[in-house]
């Protein structure tokens, strides 16, 4: 079992900036890609970005290339996402999610269903 635990979500203006943690318990070591998706209000879930827990390869949505970070700190089981010039499109509950299925240890999937574990998820809500 792994359990994920997201935390940094509030408020802020369009521009500004927060930074996204995943804290990763349990079976962590068993983790290959972790990554990060979002639902907006009336809209379906999407993927933000991931990584490979054992290396720095990352991807990322297309909405998110250029203003959003995803890193990982190992030893701390920590994974974080650093959102930069925010806009109030982004407004959503951020979650965390992980596989622990070894075929996935080279691939960074987009599909929510991919990912066996998930967090409770964080809201993000950006004012214009």
């Amino acid at each position: 079992q792994v359990q994920l635990v997201e935390s940094g979500g509030g408020l802020v203006q369009a521009g500004g900036s927060l930074r996204l943690s995943c804290a990763a318990s349990g079976r962590s070591f068993s983790i290959y890609p972790i990554a990060w998706f979002r639902r907006a209000p009336g809209k379906e879930r999407e993927f933000v970005a991931a990584i490979n827990w054992n290396s720095d390869i990352t991807g990322y949505a297309d909405s998110a290339k250029g203003r959003f970070t995803i890193s990982r700190n190992n030893p701390k089981n920590t994974v974080f996402l650093q959102m930069s010039n925010l806009k109030p499109e982004d407004t959503a509950v951020y979650y965390c999610a992980a596989s622990t299925e070894p075929q996935l240890s080279a691939r960074l999937p987009r599909n929510h269903f991919e990912y066996n574990y998930w967090g409770q998820g964080t809201q993000v809500t950006v004012s214009s």
